[in-house]
């Protein structure tokens, strides 16, 4: 990289999703960005057909390529919605943890185990999660 580019003003230090908002924002400086919300979810879903387009070929490196393209651009809708990509990850593993640790209550309660549980149980058991979420919020 060009010891004079712009871009060596991002922490390379930072975790990677906040690096990349680094990036975003460093570019924005000289205008390099979206000036309107739609450029940015249009932009997500060209990448998320990019990722589409190459689940025939399953070539794991380019999969790599455009899904790290992909998180990338929602990294990118975050910076523009004042959405730190960090804690939105964090909170969402934090729900993700809370949910499937209630469904593997409801198995246990139910007498079955996980590894003998249908798909079928097991989504229904998510979406319970997901209400017991919702009434708790309230």
């Amino acid at each position: 990289m060009d010891k004079t580019s712009l871009l060596n003003a991002a922490d390379k230090q930072l975790p990677a999703l906040r690096y990349a908002v680094e990036l975003q924002k460093t570019a924005a400086t000289v205008g390099f960005d979206w000036p309107h919300i739609d450029g940015v979810i249009a932009k997500i879903h060209e990448e998320l057909d990019e990722v589409a387009a190459e689940l025939d070929d399953a070539d794991p490196k380019k999969l790599q390529e455009e899904i790290g393209d992909l998180l990338f651009a929602i990294t990118n809708l975050a910076r523009h919605l004042d959405v730190d990509p960090e804690q939105a990850i964090e909170q969402c593993n934090q729900k993700f943890l809370r949910r499937f640790q209630f469904i593997e209550t409801q198995i246990i309660q139910q007498g079955k185990s996980l590894q003998t549980a249908s798909l079928d149980e097991l989504d229904a058991l998510w979406d319970k999660a997901k209400l017991s979420d919702k009434k708790n919020e309230d």
